[in-house]
Order: C-alpha cells, then sequence, then structure tokens
C-alpha cells in the first residue's frame, strides 16, 4: 500500500518583527499531527501521536508524555559523551518538556485516557532563537491539527525586560542581559502557566509583561487556527456519561452524610486528616462496590471531597486546617547544625521541613553543559532531593525526575541574583536541599533554605530570599478565595499553584500553574500583592536566625586565590601536554584553573600550599621589573661575570663588580640572592648583589616599570630559578634583611632564599 504524502503547508506571523512559521505535511507525515516552527535559523520538529484505546479501563489519569529531544547536529557539534550520542535529557531538556506539558495538559477533555505522546526535536539551532518556545507553539499546533480531542489551541511565548522595554521572543543574549526572562502559556482568554527569572523587579512589571505576553499569544494562536481550518483532522470522541458521574456523586453524599463536615471541623492536620479520609473513602467503597467500578468510586469520591474542602474555604473563609485565607503556618529556621559542611540552612514551615546544604569548590567544577544552547557551563547549580520518607511513603530510591528536577532549577533561579560574581567570589557553588518532611511547598522551603545556608556559609550574598505558594480557589458567581502558604491537599484540589520568591527588594523568581479560566488580571494583582506579605513575614523569621552572611567561612571550605597572567604565558604555565600544571597541582594538592583570557584561580584548604602553588605559578609567568629580588642558581660562569636563572627560561647576568664578596667562590650551581638592576631595550637583565648587600643602595625602578617587588617573606620565600621549583613550603628566614623595601621573605616568590653572603 502507497504511503500517503501531504502537500505542504505554512502560515506565517509577525510578532515584535519577528517572523515565526508553522508549516505541515512535508516531515514525519504517519504522525497523527506533525509541524516544524521556525524562527531565525532555528527549526523545531513537534509531532503528537495518541493510541488507538485507554492505557487501561481503571485508570483516573491522563497518560501524557511530553519528550524534548536535544540534537547536537543542529548546532554542528559531535555529542561529548563517552558514547558520542545523545543520552537522556539534560535540565534544559526536562525543564522545556516540563513548560509543554504544564501549557498543555489543563485543555484535555475529562474522561480522556489514552495514552499521548509529544516530541519535540531540534533539527536546526541558531544559538540565537531559543527552540524551547517554538517546541511549545508546536505542540499545540500538531495536536489541533490531529484527531486528538483539545480544547484549544495555547500559545506561548518568552518576554523579556531590559531597560524599561519589553522584548517578545527575546534572543539568548537579550534574555540574559534582561531584569525579568518570563514564558506564558495562554488561550485565548484565560493563562495557563507561566514560569519567570527575574532580578529583583516589581510586581507591577510582572503584571505588564504577562498581558503583553498574552496579547502576542493571541496573534500565535490566530496563526495555529488558520492552519487548522486548512489541514485539521475530524477530532475523536470522547466517552464520558456525566449523568452518571452526577448519580455516583449524589450516592456518595448520601453515604458520606456529615462526616466530612466533623473531620474538618476538628482542623485536622496532615495525618489526622489523612486518616480521616481513607475511612470515609472505606465506608463509600464497601457501601458501593456492589453497584459500582472501583474506578466510578474513586472519581465521584474525589469530587466529594474536592466540593466539601472547598466549599468551606469560599463559604467560611476557613481552611482544612483552621488557619485564615493570608496565614502563614509557624515557622522555625536554624542554621550550621552539621559540623563538616561548608554551610547549612534547616527550614521548618508547619509539616514541610527542608535541610539545605552549601558546597564550595574550586572554579573547575563548574558543571559543563552540553546542549544547543550558547552556554557551556553552569557556576552555580541547585539539586533537590524529594525521597519518599519524607511523606510517609515507602518506594524504591530512584535518581531525580522530572519534578525534582523542576524544583531544583526554580530555587536556583530565586538565588542566583543575590549570588556574587565569579570575579569577587571565584567559587564553583552547589546547593543540595533535602526535603526531609513535605505538606505542601517543599520548593519554595528549599529557597529559604538555600538562603539561610548561603549565609551560615559566608557567602557574600546581596540580599535573603524568601519564597511562598500561592493558591487559589473559585467558585460560582465569581467567588474566589487566594490562599497563602498552601499545604498539600489545597494544592491538589485548588485551582491554582502560584510560587513567588524574591527579596525584600522584589521578585527573582515565579511559577504558576492554572486550572481554571477564572484567572482574571485583577485577581493576579491581589494574588501577588498577598504573596509580597506572606513572602516578607517568612523573611522577618529568617532573620531572627540569620540576617547577613558570616565574616568568615567554614574552616573546612576551601579558600581561593584569583590572579591575573598574561594570555601568552598560558602556555608556560600548562606545559607540554599539561605536565607543569599537573606538576603544581600533584606538589600542593591544590586546584588550578586557568581561564583563556589569563585568569587563573588556585584553590586549597592549606593555606601554606595555597601560597606555594600561587609563587610557583607567579614565577612561570611574570614579567621581570627592576627592583625585583630574586633566588636563583648560577647556570653558566664567564670572564666577565654569571649567569643566574631568574625564571624558567629566563636568565640574568650579574657582573664580577657587581658579586660583592661572592666573586671568589662563586661556581655553577651556586645560590645567589640578586636584585634585577637594569633590563635593557633588548630585554637583557643585568643583575647586582652589591646593592641588596654592599654599600650601594638598591636602583631606583624606571618609571614604567612600577615599584620594586619584592618576592619572599611570609608567602614562602624568595623566588627564585630552578630553586623555586624545589623550595618546599617557603624560604629559610633567618637570613639578613635586604635594604629593598621588603624582605626575602615577601608575597609571591617559590624560590628558597638561605640567606647566604
Amino acid at each position: 500500500m502507497a504511503t500517503q504524502v501531504s502537500t505542504p503547508t505554512s502560515v506565517q506571523s509577525q510578532i515584535d518583527g519577528k517572523t515565526i512559521t508553522i508549516e505541515t505535511g512535508k516531515l514525519a507525515n504517519q504522525a497523527h499531527g506533525s509541524v516544524t516552527v521556525t524562527l531565525g535559523e532555528t527549526i523545531v520538529l513537534v509531532t503528537a501521536v495518541m493510541s488507538s484505546r485507554p492505557r487501561a479501563e481503571d485508570i483516573d489519569f491522563l497518560p501524557l508524555t511530553v519528550d524534548y529531544e536535544e540534537r547536537m547536529y543542529s548546532v554542528g557539534k559531535i555529542p561529548g559523551s563517552f558514547f558520542r550520542r545523545e543520552g537522556r535529557p539534560g535540565q534544559d531538556g526536562i525543564l522545556a518538556s516540563r513548560l509543554t506539558d504544564r501549557s498543555i495538559r489543563p485543555l484535555f477533555p475529562k474522561g480522556l485516557h489514552n495514552d499521548i505522546q509529544i516530541t519535540l526535536t531540534i533539527l536546526s539551532s541558531d544559538q540565537e532563537n531559543p527552540p524551547e518556545i517554538l517546541g511549545m507553539i508546536g505542540a499545540s499546533a500538531a495536536i489541533s491539527i490531529s484527531q486528538i480531542p483539545f480544547n484549544g489551541p495555547v500559545a506561548s511565548c518568552r518576554i523579556a525586560y531590559i531597560d524599561g522595554q519589553y522584548i517578545l521572543h527575546p534572543t539568548y543574549e537579550q534574555s540574559k542581559e534582561s531584569t525579568l526572562s518570563m514564558v506564558v502559556s495562554s488561550s485565548r482568554d484565560a493563562i495557563l502557566m507561566v514560569e519567570a527569572g527575574a532580578n529583583e523587579v516589581s510586581e507591577e512589571v510582572i503584571l505588564e509583561a504577562i498581558g503583553k505576553a498574552q496579547d502576542a499569544n493571541s496573534a500565535t494562536i490566530d496563526m495555529i487556527e488558520d492552519l487548522t481550518r486548512g489541514v485539521g483532522k475530524p477530532k475523536v470522541e470522547v466517552e464520558y456519561d456525566q449523568a452518571a458521574s452526577d448519580a455516583i456523586i449524589a450516592k456518595i453524599k448520601e453515604v458520606v452524610g456529615s462526616r466530612w463536615d466533623d473531620l474538618l471541623s476538628r482542623n485536622p492536620g496532615m495525618y489526622e486528616m489523612d486518616d480521616g479520609e481513607h475511612e470515609i473513602s472505606a465506608l463509600v467503597t464497601e457501601q458501593l462496590k456492589d453497584d459500582y467500578s472501583k474506578n466510578a468510586i474513586a472519581e465521584g469520591f474525589k469530587a466529594v471531597f474536592r466540593e466539601a474542602v472547598r466549599g468551606r474555604i469560599l463559604q467560611q473563609h476557613v481552611r482544612s486546617d483552621g488557619r485564615a485565607l493570608d496565614q502563614v503556618r509557624p515557622i522555625n529556621c536554624e542554621t550550621g547544625i552539621l559540623p563538616r559542611t561548608h554551610g547549612t540552612g534547616l527550614f521548618t514551615r508547619g509539616e514541610t521541613q527542608v535541610l539545605s546544604i552549601v558546597t564550595v569548590a574550586s572554579l573547575s567544577l563548574k558543571q559543563t553543559i552540553d546542549s544547543v544552547g550558547p552556554d557551556n557551563t553552569r557556576r552555580f547549580m541547585h539539586h533537590y532531593n524529594f525521597p519518599s520518607y519524607s511523606t510517609g511513603e515507602a518506594r524504591r530510591a530512584m535518581s531525580p525526575g522530572r519534578r525534582e528536577i523542576g524544583h531544583g532549577a526554580l530555587a536556583e533561579r530565586a538565588i542566583s541574583p543575590v549570588l556574587p560574581s565569579e570575579d569577587d567570589f571565584p567559587y564553583a557553588i552547589r546547593i543540595v536541599s533535602e526535603c526531609l518532611s513535605s505538606n505542601g511547598s517543599t520548593s519554595m522551603a528549599s529557597v529559604c533554605g538555600s538562603s539561610l545556608s548561603l549565609m551560615d556559609a559566608g557567602i557574600p550574598i546581596k540580599a535573603p530570599v524568601a519564597g511562598i505558594a500561592m493558591g487559589l480557589i473559585t467558585g460560582d458567581d465569581g467567588q474566589y478565595a487566594i490562599l497563602s502558604d498552601i499545604q498539600g491537599i489545597e494544592d491538589f484540589l485548588g485551582d491554582m499553584d502560584f510560587k513567588v520568591a524574591g527579596t525584600s527588594a522584589g521578585v527573582n523568581a515565579l511559577q504558576m500553574d492554572v486550572k481554571t479560566t477564572q484567572l482574571t488580571p485583577s485577581i493576579l494583582k491581589e494574588a501577588l500583592e498577598q504573596a509580597r506579605q506572606g513572602r516578607m513575614h517568612i523573611m522577618g523569621k529568617m532573620n531572627e536566625a540569620i540576617s547577613e552572611s558570616r565574616t568568615q567561612m567554614s574552616e573546612h571550605a576551601p579558600k581561593m586565590i584569583r590572579m591575573k597572567i598574561k594570555v601568552e604565558k598560558i602556555g608556560a604555565l600548562i606545559g607540554p601536554g599539561g605536565r607543569v600544571i599537573r606538576a603544581i597541582i600533584e606538589e600542593t594538592g591544590t586546584s588550578i584553573n586557568v581561564e583563556d583570557d589569563g585568569s587563573v584561580t588556585i584553590g586549597g584548604v592549606d593555606s601554606a600550599m595555597l601560597e606555594l602553588a600561587q609563587s610557583k605559578v607567579d614565577a612561570l609567568t611574570r614579567e621581570l621589573a627592576i627592583g625585583d629580588i630574586f633566588t636563583g642558581k648560577v647556570v653558566r660562569m664567564t670572564n666577565f661575570g654569571a649567569f643566574v636563572e631568574l625564571l624558567p627560561g629566563k636568565d640574568g647576568l650579574i657582573r664580577n663588580g657587581d658579586l660583592g664578596d661572592m666573586e671568589e667562590e662563586l661556581t655553577e650551581g651556586t645560590e645567589l640572592t640578586v636584585i634585577v638592576r637594569e633590563i635593557d631595550s633588548q630585554g637583557r637583565v643585568n643583575l647586582s648583589r652589591k646593592a641588596l648587600f654592599g654599600d650601594d643602595s638598591p636602583p631606583a625602578p624606571r618609571p614604567d616599570s612600577g615599584p620594586p617587588r619584592d618576592r619572599g617573606g611570609d608567602r614562602g620565600g624568595d623566588r627564585g630559578g630552578r630553586g623555586g621549583f624545589g623550595g618546599g613550603r617557603g624560604g629559610d628566614r633567618s637570613g639578613p634583611p635586604t635594604r629593598g623595601p621588603g624582605g626575602p621573605g615577601g608575597p609571591g616568590g617559590g624560590g628558597r632564599f638561605q640567606g647566604r653572603r
């Protein structure tokens, strides 16, 4: 049977001066829906496929899978892994999958239990226009033109705020420069998903950005609808008997009676609520199991449970645990509870508890990223763990899932703006947040715990960061209730999960998922203000434990020295095959990171070894200057003097008249302390010993050479040639003082000052 080939069809739209093209009928035509979305030279292929029947008769959820496939050929790269092929998605790919999933999942009809798979494949990436938003648009378009039931379309865009201007579909560089980078997904009438990273922006800026993004999404929806009218397939009917559902709900209400009211009136905690729910559920199942299926009973019970909890909030403004709508649960904060870690913060809010631990290390331990984007390293990492015991469950321990990675990235975005720059604080930073107990919003608790741990570690953050999760309950006739600090049951049964994190000056990160079409701009504005008040309350409790970074880092944390060398000296430091730098690392036990611009970061716990490593790097890479003092070995004798090795590959001449009392006993291999007296126009170096130990005064440096640099002292000895690489921890400080601006024990130096005259 011949394969049917469709005629390519495309639509275009201009949004903020950028042309977005959606095309179908050319690639992957056996998928139920297939489109390519193009912006610039970035092209994403999106396919949608649905199974012919439900996965099983008794499931009560939508088995939707979104896969984001980054192909390294899209940027002309071969993968850096051992197998040289793409493996499991990285963090950026998983976050892109979550963005797409959260945007489209609310729009599938109730009762649809068929397997649905959406695959986003990056075919071409110009490393200027990010592909994830194109994939989100493509997912909506591919589903819309397929036979898959869908209450869409939905559209998505990223909006950036730079210097008072809003930019739609910004480039990577524009997003990096912006104070707000936000992804908004919306239908024509309602906001469905918001995800943002920011740098202390105001709530007003956020609201205006959401409005502008929603306007842009309307133009994209027009484009998808045009395509659907041309090539869309008839939708599959979803079998869902609403009348039967209403009948079983009525039966369940008869069985339950006043039991829900009795339970909720006691303002139960999490475990009491769970026990009461299981008891009522068992009673309902026992009485109705002969008349209805297990799945029908479970679905009906959930509806009755939802109505009971939500109704009490809407009508009495009292939550299941007895709190007022804007009330935050009791908070306790502690720091420094683990003796060997670099910094710890324990944040407890109600029955949610998170322990955050910070570790600092050399910049060489920055994470390497193998992705289609322009960034290839990450200096700050936040990892979030959610073990089963945190909810009192027993299940197999596995590697972090998409939820864990998403929550970790959210907290990472919230903390990143307050971290010191790499130049000011040359460390790689990793925070691990362990969720020890969970009853709502562990992600925001991890933000608070991370902020506490950073201050405990002595990392000079700009300001403390706190986070809060907001909820929403909507009813008939415009009724609504905004909830501060939602717990698990309110997240599960509510209409919105809105996480906001930031400092006292503004918002750093937010994430919003909405299950209702009743979220208006006025409700969103009210929710943001209530979130700000809650955030300030939480921050006040955090400040009682620690309000600013400690002045000293942990004794167990590595110390870092940052220095700059000339780019042309990098080769001398690294050496053939890396032998020179490896030798320094092995001898001193330090880490040494060299960047392309000549920045060198040396890290280690032992201060003496740090200074030794610094002196060796300095000896290999520094330029000679008049007035510098060295201890080096005589490498060649002549009739008119001796050549002394000052640096690897760099000798200086000391003439007989400048040797003083050493002239007669001088031989090859003799160690000699000298001062640079002159550097001629050809770079030849003339040395003197008399200027140090005789009657002469040390020479004054030329105006362009800077002050004389002493090479000994408290950091470990004078700087010498061959002696400089075998000099142990520093010089013998028993030698005579010099007449220079310091002694042979001044800063720098890797040689051994023996004090010989």
